[in-house]
C-alpha cells in the first residue's frame, strides 16, 4: 500500500512531460516562423533576380 501511495503522489514524470510539451510548443513556433518567413525571403529574392535578368 505504500508503494501505491508513494506512485501516486510521485510528480517527477508529469513535471517532465510538461517540459516536454512545452519544449514541443516552442519549437513548433520556431519552425512555422522561420518557414513563413524563408519562404517569403526566398520568393522576393528570386523575384528580384529574375526582374535583374528580364
Amino acid at each position: 500500500m505504500r508503494l501505491i501511495r508513494s506512485f501516486l503522489a510521485d510528480e517527477a514524470g508529469a513535471t517532465a512531460i510538461e517540459y516536454g510539451l512545452i519544449a514541443a510548443g516552442i519549437a513548433l513556433a520556431i519552425v512555422t516562423v522561420v518557414n513563413n518567413t524563408g519562404s517569403a525571403l526566398l520568393n522576393n529574392k528570386f523575384n528580384s533576380i529574375s526582374t535583374s535578368l528580364k
